[in-house]
């Protein structure tokens, strides 16, 4: 199957044209190939590198500053969803918000704006809707390193069109109990590992959210039970369980401090960290960023959730949310983006590159 991208058209109808080729994550080649055809054809004022199914591109024109623009190609599996379609201002489909939008205004941007203000770098990468260990940014970051650099990074992950600063952090802990086994008739006799579970869900269902506000953005952390297992058979009492839990942690505190902070709600358990993700502060003091913001217009708000932002931000680079569609609708069989969004941050960010 061979697409061909027309980076000059309506980035409307470019949305379209990206929504309607799969691409779930791992099986990105046709739409990366055709990002990279179109990158060479289309804008010979870029270098533009090929790293799996990811492809780079950038300006080389000496500006004292860079910004990195970054997006994912891949999306979640189709759910009925496909192909996309139009209907009173808004374009409806799978990747419409997650984010072939973003995509095709980064897309844009790229072929349109050939003298911008900052030297610019844009990320089409691959598998970020997987398990991190396949994110083509953290294959990028390890094997071509300088083209994870600059001085702003913008994610163009959904945001209604508005400057989302940083990201919150995430960890999944477990929590496991063992018991004793026993005839239910019996009960007395063993120990039941699912009631042992009670105290740590009775904590979960009283936690209060703690806020925090930073640069001006309010984060609101959460803390839930995801997952609950265990049990025998249905005459048996229970000896093992397991209680799975998330934590989305303000970008004020490290993942240190967050196991911490879960070690002691959880003090009577054995707390197994499963995985963490470092969040991102909002980045706001940098110069790019503040130029971003003034472009944008109204005040940026705090990212709830994570995204890529976290990576840049490891590096040292400040970084943002900006793109089209509201992130609530992401993965949902109702996935759709204003046509009005689209349009508004292609204008927002010529605005701010200075074309």
């Amino acid at each position: 199957m061979t697409v061909e991208l027309d980076l000059t058209a309506d980035p409307v109808d470019l949305t379209a044209v990206l929504v309607d080729v799969p691409s779930e994550s791992g099986d990105e080649a046709v739409l990366a190939d055709a990002v990279e055809r179109a990158l060479r054809s289309q804008a010979p004022h870029l270098e533009v590198v090929r790293s799996g199914n990811s492809v780079l591109a950038r300006t080389n024109l000496g500006r004292p500053s860079r910004v990195v623009f970054a997006g994912h190609l891949d999306t979640v599996p189709e759910n009925r969803n496909l192909p996309s379609r139009r209907a009173d201002g808004v374009l409806h489909g799978l990747g419409t918000v997650d984010m072939k939008g973003g995509d095709a205004v980064m897309l844009h941007l790229a072929a349109a704006v050939t003298e911008p203000r900052h030297d610019l770098t844009f990320l089409f990468y691959d598998c970020e809707e997987v398990d991190a260990a396949r994110n083509g940014l953290g294959r990028v970051e390890r094997e071509l390193p300088d083209w994870m650099r600059g001085d702003l990074a913008v994610v163009c992950e959904p945001s209604n069109a508005v400057v989302e600063a940083g990201c919150q952090g995430t960890m999944r802990v477990e929590l496991r109990t063992t018991g004793k086994r026993a005839h239910p008739a019996r009960a007395w006799m063993g120990v039941n590992a699912i009631h042992a579970l009670a105290p740590a869900l009775a904590i979960l269902a009283a936690y209060e959210s703690r806020s925090v506000d930073i640069d001006g953005c309010h984060y609101r952390e959460s803390l839930l039970a995801v997952h609950v297992s265990g049990g025998v058979a249905g005459n048996v009492v229970p000896d093992e369980a397991l209680l799975k839990v998330n934590f989305r942690f303000a970008p004020d505190r490290s993942p240190a401090d967050a196991e911490a902070y879960l070690r002691e709600v959880f003090s009577d358990y054995d707390v197994r960290v499963a995985d963490a993700s470092a969040g991102a502060l909002p980045g706001l003091g940098a110069p790019a960023a503040r130029e971003l913001v003034e472009a944008a217009g109204g005040e940026p708000v705090a990212k709830l959730g994570w995204t890529d932002v976290a990576r840049f931000a490891a590096l040292g680079i400040p970084a943002v949310n900006f793109g089209p569609g509201d992130p609530t609708l992401a993965h949902t069989q109702q996935e759709n983006v204003p046509i009005a969004d689209i349009h508004r941050c292609v204008e927002v960010l010529r605005r701010f590159v200075g074309a």
